[in-house]
């Protein structure tokens, strides 16, 4: 299933709509226990690239969000612990700033109707 993101270009651009199969997603994590911060961290590298120490960068379609969600949940206390997804949308992805190395992943498929 697509995902169909909805956003204004610019003030006074028309409206578009951007059909992606996947999605960029910024996922932080704040995990008390080592040994389940581990295992967060280590299935947030199956699914995304580390940026920071606790925040992975993840190109996810719809199933694979939900996936992800799932085990992430099934592996913290939710008493104590803390997991936060936030999607980026494309007119997001092209306001990010970033400034010290490292690599910049650009999502490679893009089809947009106007």
């Amino acid at each position: 299933m697509d995902i169909i993101d909805w956003f204004l270009l610019e003030e006074g651009d028309e409206e578009c709509v951007v059909f992606r199969t996947d999605m960029r997603y910024l996922v932080a994590y704040d995990v008390v226990v080592d040994r389940q911060r581990t295992k967060v961290a280590n299935l947030l590298e199956e699914y995304g690239d580390r940026i920071q120490k606790s925040v992975f960068e993840c190109f996810l379609n719809e199933r694979s969000k939900q996936e992800l969600w799932e085990e992430v949940t099934s592996l913290i206390n939710v008493d104590e612990d803390r997991v936060r997804m936030y999607p980026l949308c494309r007119s997001c992805e092209r306001k990010v700033e970033i400034a010290g190395g490292g690599p910049v992943r650009v999502d490679e498929v893009e089809v947009y109707i106007v």
